[in-house]
């Protein structure tokens, strides 16, 4: 039985507009990559697993706050930065909607299509305002502007799954395991786990996506350990 056309279908690609995903995959992976980073440093400084977890539930807080915060500004930065760009637009079409048409004319005849057709499109769609500013911006600016990011979607996305992923290496400690080893394999297996769902958004192998992750997280891990091992030795730790 053969497919049907992936045009037919309602939604045959990916939600890619950045709304939650991004910064939902940044939180994961930064919390993971965080804090079995600054458990291994101060592990390598040869402190007592109450310091541990002291350290590993400050990092988390602070770096979910940190990762919260910074998403909400950014996306919010970014969608004031469109929406001057869009109103910038909006007074260049009521103001010269000739010379706008024409120039939306030009951009289609760079991309190939027959200037007697490009022009016959732009002046229908110069007729509706509304369409005409929303074609003119996706054109322009490479953006729709009714389909910005939430900065509040991002914020929170990125605050939860932060903390969820700074909490896995803390996991073993919390259990009452006292072995460094030990949160250090799990919060390398749950590298792992959040490369290989990432590959699910990707179509890349899930296994090449995980173990990338893990080799990213062993290398920050690796140099954090090295630092807290010459340090606790220096100090007498």
């Amino acid at each position: 039985m053969t497919d049907a056309p992936a045009a037919l279908r309602e939604a045959h690609h990916a939600d890619v507009s950045g709304g939650w995903l991004r910064p939902a995959v940044f939180g994961a992976m930064d919390g993971l990559v965080t804090n079995i980073a600054l458990i291994a440093g101060v592990g390598g400084g040869g402190v007592s697993s109450h310091s541990i977890v002291l350290t590993g539930s400050a990092g988390l807080v602070a770096g979910a706050i940190s990762m919260g915060l910074g998403e909400y500004t950014s996306v919010r930065s970014a969608n004031e930065q469109v929406a001057a760009e869009v109103a910038k637009e909006r007074r260049e079409l009521e103001r010269h909607p000739e010379a706008e048409a024409r120039e939306l004319a030009d951009a289609w005849v760079a991309r190939g299509l027959p200037r007697d057709l490009a022009t016959q499109v732009a002046e229908a769609v110069r007729r509706d305002p509304e369409e005409a500013l929303r074609v003119h911006v996706r054109e322009e600016l490479g953006v729709d502007p009714d389909d910005q990011p939430s900065p509040w979607a991002a914020a929170i996305s990125s605050f939860l799954f932060f903390s969820l992923g700074a909490l896995v290496p803390l996991l073993t400690y919390l259990f009452g395991a006292t072995e460094l080893w030990l949160a250090l394999a799990v919060g390398g297996l749950g590298l792992f786990v959040a490369g290989a769902v990432v590959a699910r958004f990707t179509n890349r192998p899930w296994w090449t996506s995980g173990l990338r992750q893990l080799l990213l997280g062993a290398a920050a891990a690796g140099a954090t350990y090295l630092i807290g091992s010459l340090i606790g030795v220096q100090d007498g730790l």
